[in-house]
């Protein structure tokens, strides 16, 4: 049994990485089973915290992701093995009770802030994206997100944005763009982008089949 193709896509928050990532799976679809993993969901567990507690954590910094859990559940799926994925609760900002089992796929695609940044997860990786995408249109596209799927208050958002977002982007995203194998302006909008993507990945799929 071949290895699966792992893809990663990074960029900043609300860039359109997980319109990327649904293209490639609608994509890939019809031929071989594609699976999407959000870096999202591996949020560390804090559980342990009181909730006006858990709203201090700085979410947009490295160290809020549980990247040891991550990286073994790729080394699973890299081995054709079943794992079970933690799902996050973003009302509650904690790890949900709820898990989803996630079985061996043909490519699996891992998007998220900080796919890049660790070197561990860049060298599991068969093909490295970053999305690059205004900051004022990630900026409405994430205050349109958190309000209405995250029940988020506009001045949580605004506040939240401007205090660590940004800053967090500049200093720990945004030079993740140098490890990139490929550069996507404008996310699952760019037609090219997506078309050079499925082309390469179908290789790549072609020659693990030999």
């Amino acid at each position: 049994m071949q290895r699966p193709v792992i893809i990663g896509i990074a960029g900043g928050s609300a860039s359109g990485k997980t319109s990327i990532a649904r293209r490639l799976k609608k994509a890939f679809e019809a031929t071989s089973s594609v699976y999407i993993i959000r870096q999202d969901d591996y949020y560390a567990d804090q559980s342990h915290m009181p909730f006006e507690e858990r709203l201090k954590t700085n979410y947009d910094h490295p160290f809020a992701f549980d990247n040891d859990l991550l990286i073994s559940h790729l080394a699973q799926l890299s081995e054709r093995k079943t794992i079970e994925k933690p799902l996050y609760d973003f009302i509650n900002h904690t790890r949900s009770d709820s898990t989803e089992i996630v079985a061996p796929s043909d490519v699996i695609v891992l998007e998220g802030l900080f796919v890049l940044e660790d070197e561990r997860i860049r060298n599991q990786l068969d093909i490295k994206i970053f999305v690059e995408t205004p900051a004022d249109v990630r900026f409405i596209r994430r205050l349109l997100r958190d309000v209405n799927d995250r029940g988020r208050t506009l001045d949580s958002v605004v506040t939240q944005y401007l205090s660590t977002v940004r800053v967090m982007h500049e200093q720990f995203i945004e030079p993740t763009k140098r490890y990139a194998d490929v550069i996507v302006p404008e996310g699952g909008k760019n037609e090219v982008a997506i078309d050079l993507l499925t082309t390469k990945i179908s290789s790549i799929i072609a020659e693990n089949m030999l």
